[in-house]
Parts: C-alpha cells; sequence; structure tokens
C-alpha cells in the first residue's frame, strides 16, 4: 500500500501559496492589456460573446494541452511518455494531433514564449527530492 502525504497541518496563507506565479502573471497580463486595449476593444465590440463563449472549454483543453507539452518535453517524447507514465499509444497520438489542431506545430518543436524546460535538471531536482525508502 503507498503511503499519501497528508498537508492538511502545513497549510499555507491561501490557496495562491506565496503568490508568486499569481504576481507574475498579473504583471504579465496587465502589460499585455496596456499595450492591446485598443485592438482587444474593437475585437470584443463586434463579437461581444467572444470573452465568454469558449471561455470553459478553451481554458481547460488549453490547460491540458500545456501540461502535455510539458510532459512530453520532460519525459522524452513519444516513448518516454509511453514508457515512464503508461499512457497508451493512441491515447498519445491523440494528444499530439489535439495540440498540432490548437497550435499549429508537434510538441516536440513547438515553444512556448517564455518557457525553457532543462530535462535534466528536472530529472536530478526529482531524483534528490525521492524520499528514502
Amino acid at each position: 500500500m503507498v503511503a499519501v502525504a497528508d498537508f492538511r497541518s502545513e497549510r499555507m496563507a491561501s490557496p495562491e501559496g506565496e503568490g508568486r506565479a499569481r504576481d507574475a502573471s498579473e504583471e504579465a497580463w496587465t502589460g499585455y492589456y496596456r499595450t492591446n486595449k485598443k485592438i482587444n476593444q474593437a475585437i470584443f465590440s463586434v463579437f461581444p460573446g467572444l470573452r465568454t463563449a469558449l471561455k470553459g472549454y478553451t481554458s481547460a483543453k488549453i490547460f491540458d494541452l500545456f501540461g502535455f507539452w510539458l510532459t512530453w518535453h520532460l519525459f522524452g517524447g513519444f516513448e518516454g511518455i509511453q514508457k515512464g507514465l503508461g499512457l497508451s499509444r493512441s491515447g498519445v497520438f491523440r494528444r499530439v494531433a489535439l495540440f498540432r489542431e490548437i497550435f499549429g506545430e508537434h510538441p516536440d518543436v513547438y515553444q512556448f514564449p517564455g518557457v525553457t524546460v532543462d530535462a535534466a535538471e528536472f530529472l536530478k531536482g526529482m531524483a534528490e527530492r525521492k524520499p528514502a525508502k
């Protein structure tokens, strides 16, 4: 039986933890919005429901696909995901196809602006964090 860690006694002050990701994101989006305010206003005035129409679907799909892209790079692509995580061949193919449909490129070549992945450092860090048995 695998023991499950219980962090209830080590609660963070809020669900945001220390708020580092939230603060960085808010700062970036504020700058983006300021830069694109006129363009965004014109688009939303022509398509007033656009902001909410696809939000639930797109945010969940983008969240999943970003995780897939990160996993692809951290686990070494197609075979790494299959061997390391046990995802089926058809499951990987479906995610690759959806990723290409949404982002226009294969996850192996697509690069998210501002995001870098160091698989060697990730694996080293995870090995160091692995609890001793």
